[in-house]
């Protein structure tokens, strides 16, 4: 059931060393406040989970917290690399980190999977791919029924899932409009699940039709953290805030650059900051 904490209470009470993590959010709502969260709290060997990793995962992979990465298409989006993820990988700073790379398709069925209570996922993928040989957990099995070869991959069970959505309701369920992503997914093949929140309303009105609604018993952590997707979007609220991309481009370039970057604007911000930065976007 949905208990209502401060950001600092929920990253605390759910996110562990060594956890498999998903901070998931496809193109808005991807939760930067929980992730600096983490960050601030200094978590360490994490297996971070998720579709499209981007500029969070650049971050806690720059401040070693992160000993895996299972993903599809890691980028700065609209820009180019992650830089503090290719040095890592190429240079083991600040650590070597292990990689787990799938398509789209794949990340998507395992969380899929993963929420269905399953162990793996069947899917038509990789045919003529070259990921599935240098990824080993990508499998093929042979359709009883008809005799096609399909791909079979891990199902997603994370430990914990964070994700950021416009509001909760008094009750503690969750609304999600726009791009729904994967959170959904991700939410319920976790044990535990938090969400940040723009708003905390009394019930749901004048809903968006693509839409989606999170019960109450699916949930952890409810935290209200309003801009706490910034500097990605979040429907109805802000807009995304791409000259924040473009900076980060510069910051991660440069090791020191990017360490004053994250003592200035994470290890001494917090969760209040995010309401500043979205104003006027």
């Amino acid at each position: 059931m949905a208990k209502f904490q401060s950001l600092q209470e929920a990253v605390r009470d759910n996110l562990r060393d060594g956890d498999i993590v998903a901070f998931e959010g496809f193109t808005h709502l991807i939760p930067h406040a929980a992730a600096h969260e983490a960050i601030r709290q200094g978590r360490k060997d994490l297996t971070l989970i998720r579709m499209t990793p981007d500029i969070i995962y650049d971050q806690m992979i720059g401040m070693g917290l992160v000993k895996k990465v299972v993903f599809s298409y890691a980028g700065n989006p609209g820009v180019g690399l992650l830089r503090r993820m290719r040095d890592a990988i190429e240079n083991g700073w600040p650590r070597a980190i292990e990689t787990v790379e799938h398509s789209h398709a794949a990340m998507a069925n395992a969380y899929e999977a993963g929420a269905s209570g399953l162990p793996c996922a069947v899917f038509r993928g990789y045919r003529g791919a070259g990921l599935k040989d240098v990824n080993p957990e990508i499998r093929s099995v042979t359709c009883p029924f008809t005799g096609e070869e399909l791909a079979a991959v891990p199902a997603h069970r994370p430990d914990v899932a964070f994700i950021h959505a416009q509001k909760a309701s008094s009750r503690g369920d969750v609304l999600i409009e726009g791009i729904i992503g994967v959170q959904k997914e991700a939410v319920l093949a976790s044990k535990r699940a938090v969400v940040t929140v723009e708003e905390i309303v009394n019930d749901f009105d004048d809903l968006h039709p693509n839409l989606c609604v999170l019960p109450h018993w699916t949930i952890t952590s409810i935290v209200h953290v309003p801009g706490g997707a910034h500097p990605s979007y979040t429907h109805g609220y802000y807009e995304r805030d791409n000259a924040a991309y473009l900076e980060w481009d510069k910051v991660s370039a440069d090791r020191d650059l990017f360490m004053q970057w994250m003592k200035t604007n994470v290890l001494e911000a917090g969760p209040e900051a995010f309401a500043e930065r979205v104003k006027g976007l």
